[in-house]
């Protein structure tokens, strides 16, 4: 399991401990017992555990998210091939942003 203190990245998303969170943040229901930091296109999802972790977005945000964290918990990619290796997340606040990339036609989400 890797770990990080500023910054990691985990296929598409890129995550960036902060300070504190921005104001006007809505917090975001978790699904099934988790929180899903990034939906995956192949429904291989990026997620943790939400009794340990709650997420908010600003109102009408889809590419970035912010989590805070309660307690040492692993961010996991649920597939069972080719997955990312779980990142341990420290208690503390981060910023979650889908990454992009540039192709001939301009920017798009990186797919994972």
């Amino acid at each position: 399991m890797k770990t990080f203190t500023k910054a990691a990245a985990q296929g598409d998303i890129y995550i960036m401990r902060i300070a504190e969170l921005p104001a006007g943040l809505v917090r975001v229901a978790p699904e099934n017992g988790r929180v899903v930091v990034a939906h995956s296109e192949t429904g291989h999802n990026h997620v943790m555990d939400a009794e340990r972790v709650e997420m908010y977005r600003l109102p009408d945000e889809i590419y970035e998210c912010f989590l805070v964290v309660k307690e040492v918990t692993p961010l996991e990619h649920l597939r069972a091939w080719d997955t990312h290796e779980s990142l341990l997340h420290e208690p503390g606040i981060y910023r979650v942003r889908r990454q992009r990339e540039h192709v001939p036609e301009g920017w798009r989400r990186a797919a994972d």
